[in-house]
């Protein structure tokens, strides 16, 4: 290979810097796992002064678990506790904002970068009603949910029907809105 050619070296992708709450995160994890490492090494190694590792009594950690604790574990290990405590708040709708507001509001998705929900209303009168209620739900979901998971509710209004073309529609006209611009 000459001075010349140039070198097939890989480019670095452009993966986001990990957050200091990620970073945090990642060194419990690994904290957690290298002192349960360090316990399960003691365990064997009297086991082995024993006679060898047998499976006992005691619980271990190849005894099988128990569905809920497996997915607490799941969600533990990959850093979605705040996405499935809001997950679980979407449940909970009804019981949150209460049953009128409920059946006139719903909860379409949660922006996790953002710190935002948003929530979908059937009239412009309970959006109104919503945006004015927002700053009280935010904080009671806060309480809920642990500080700082929501800090906006954006509340969207009903979703508009589209315009349909028919045999009807005058050629160059903008729908029955053309009078309002």
């Amino acid at each position: 290979m000459s001075a010349q050619e140039p070198k097939n070296t890989p480019e670095p992708e452009n993966t986001p810097e990990p957050s200091g709450v990620d970073l945090a995160r990642v060194a419990l994890r690994a904290a957690k796992e290298a002192a349960r490492a360090r316990g399960d090494a003691a365990q064997q190694k009297k086991q082995a002064r024993r006679g060898g590792l047998r499976s006992g009594a005691r619980a271990d950690g190849r005894d099988p678990m128990a569905l809920g604790s497996a997915i607490n574990r799941l969600i533990t290990e990959r850093g979605w506790e705040a996405p499935a405590a809001v997950g679980g708040v979407m449940g909970r709708w009804p019981q949150i904002v209460g049953e009128d507001v409920a059946n006139h509001c719903v909860p379409e998705r949660y922006d996790e970068d953002e710190h935002v929900l948003v929530v979908r209303c059937d009239s412009t009168a309970w959006a109104t009603n919503l945006r004015l209620l927002a700053p009280t739900l935010v904080a009671r979901l806060n309480e809920d949910l642990g500080h700082g998971t929501v800090r906006q509710i954006k509340v969207l209004g009903p979703s508009v029907p589209t315009r349909r073309y028919g045999p009807l529609r005058a050629p160059g006209s903008s729908g029955p809105g053309d009078t309002y611009r």
